[in-house]
């Protein structure tokens, strides 16, 4: 009887390598729901034309390539967020023959979570269903994760416009520091701005 319960304790103990196991089970389910997730939204996004173009604010060039784009879609308005200083980009828009009635520029955001979740409400109060998202071409994957989680969660669908840069694709540790943010905004309404400075890549951008 002792030896029977003692194995019955040991079978039911958990093992390192079962653990390991489910950590990594845990994080290919993950990846696989967020790419099935991503996909789905980029089909759908092509069947629903965008109704703004959203502008990452961090370099002066993102802001030139917008207000290019807003000349060939006169019906859309411009959002920028914590772009260059304001009498700045106003007066790339006016070069380029943009109505000041159509461009918004928001200097709340600290960095890249804040960008999307500062603006999502004004975006869903207005009726914006889809939006041109523009930023760096090295930056575009992780802008693009980041609000497919927080736009995606108000239903707002995303067709990504990348800017060419010479700057080197950015690191999977700031996505992946991001990504538990963007979450954890979701659940709680808060961004985790001390989140960024405890994971590695640290700052805020």
């Amino acid at each position: 009887m002792f030896f029977s319960n003692h194995y019955r304790e040991v079978l039911e103990k958990p093992l390192g390598w079962q653990k390991s196991i489910n950590l990594w089970q845990l994080l290919l389910i993950s990846t696989v729901s967020l790419s099935t997730f991503v996909g789905y939204r980029t089909a759908a996004s092509y069947f629903l034309p965008p109704e703004a173009v959203f502008v990452l604010g961090g370099h002066e060039t993102r802001e030139k390539f917008a207000a290019d784009l807003a000349q060939k879609h006169p019906h859309l308005d411009v959002w920028v967020s914590s772009g260059s200083p304001p009498e700045y980009v106003e007066r790339i828009f006016k070069f380029r023959g943009i109505r000041s009635d159509r461009l918004h520029l928001d200097y709340q955001a600290q960095d890249t979570v804040t960008n999307f979740t500062t603006l999502v409400d004004q975006l869903e109060a207005r009726g914006i269903n889809s939006i041109y998202l523009v930023t760096s071409d090295n930056h575009m994957t992780r802008a693009r994760i980041i609000g497919e989680i927080v736009f995606g969660s108000r239903g707002i669908m995303l067709q990504p416009v990348a800017v060419p840069s010479d700057m080197p694709p950015e690191s999977l540790d700031k996505s992946l520091r991001d990504v538990i943010r963007s979450v954890v905004w979701l659940i709680t309404g808060y961004t985790g701005s001390d989140i960024a400075d405890l994971m590695p890549n640290r700052g805020r951008d």
